[in-house]
């Protein structure tokens, strides 16, 4: 499988920088095998049935960008320079994995300040990222964090707009509960609480499950055999009381769902050969055409980008043939693409 089998052309002005107000009238495209039907996702209800289960991710959005300013020594005194950063990941050592810009400017040592209460020490540089070490931890580190940072919308959405307060809301699940994504599980960003209770209310049951969203799920795929590209790693964790509800459902005979790629890839990461086991750590499941999944009967998802580990991802659920004609068919229909965009519904058997 090369890399070029999973591009398709996209016109700019189908990308969407603001979500749809309410959450709940996005467009929803419904791909029952390869029937394809047009609907919103306030109509979920309707595409969905008694027995079914949609897996959630918990998972809440950090403030992870942030801008600040590089102190280094030099003969001249104390010199000054603009620094972007966004977070990635916390590191064993207690400091955080950060994207950096720019990158080859920063040094071991330097000191950048972000505010009056947040300043990191870099303690690393590696070719793509930097380890940072701030000065705070705990509450006192959320805290400061929430006064300095902003949104970490997807660098697509970013070249177009800067980040604002009204993000702050948009960008995060209304069932987020547990801090640690740098982006977030976008699929989610539909529901709200009125779509979530009429769900319940005809029988369609919700489990939760968290993976911490990385922002290496940005990283374009560098290879151009796809099969040998190495996938990012995030934490996440499967509960007992998740496994127990999943397994419960499929043993009943309905149909897990997960909402968004990251609960896939989670409990597909967390599947043994007796159904789903709980389960926590590092997962960098890739998963591309010809893998055979475990758990997952259907997924609900945004449209993706070209060329991404996440339109593989699609393309091994539905097949590659659907998918490229369930991408054909958004396009032309004028649907809504990437994380503030539209929905789809994939349910490969019907």
């Amino acid at each position: 499988m090369k890399l070029d089998d999973f591009d398709y052309h996209l016109p700019e002005h189908l990308i969407a920088t603001r979500p749809a107000r309410p959450r709940s009238a996005a467009r929803l495209l419904v791909a029952r095998g390869d029937a394809i039907a047009d609907a919103h996702v306030h109509d979920l209800c309707a595409a969905l049935r008694p027995g079914d289960r949609l897996v959630l991710n918990n998972t809440k959005v950090i403030p992870a960008r942030l801008t600040g300013r590089r102190l280094r020594n030099s003969a001249q005194g104390m010199v000054e320079a603009k620094v972007e950063i966004t977070l990635m990941e916390p590191v064993p050592s207690g400091g955080w994995r950060a994207l950096a810009r720019p990158l080859r400017k920063l040094k071991e040592g330097e000191r950048i300040v972000f505010s009056e209460r947040l300043s990191a020490l870099v303690v690393a540089r590696g070719a793509e990222d930097v380890v940072l070490d701030f000065d705070l931890n705990g509450a006192d580190f959320d805290a400061a964090l929430a006064e300095a940072g902003t949104m970490p919308l997807p660098p697509y959405i970013a070249a177009l707009r800067a980040p604002d307060a009204q993000d702050d809301q948009d960008y995060q699940p209304v069932f987020a509960r547990h801090s640690g994504a740098v982006a977030a599980p976008t699929a989610s960003l539909h529901f709200d609480e009125d779509l979530l209770a009429a769900l319940a209310a005809m029988g369609v049951a919700f489990t939760e499950v968290t993976l911490h969203v990385g922002a290496g799920t940005f990283l374009p795929v560098k290879v151009d055999d796809v099969t040998t590209h190495r996938m990012h790693s995030e934490w996440g964790e499967v509960t007992e009381r998740a496994a127990a509800e999943i397994n419960a459902t499929r043993a009943a005979g309905g149909r897990i769902i997960p909402v968004g790629t990251t609960a896939l890839r989670l409990i597909e990461s967390a599947a043994g050969d007796d159904g789903l086991m709980p389960w926590q750590g590092e997962t960098d499941i890739f998963i591309y055409p010809g893998y055979r999944f475990r758990i997952a009967d259907g997924l609900m998802t945004n449209f993706h980008l070209p060329k991404s580990t996440l339109l593989m991802l699609v393309s091994a659920l539905m097949g590659k043939d659907r998918i490229d004609r369930i991408y054909a068919h958004a396009v032309a229909q004028g649907y809504r693409f990437f994380s503030y965009g539209d929905a789809s519904l994939l349910l490969p058997k019907g």
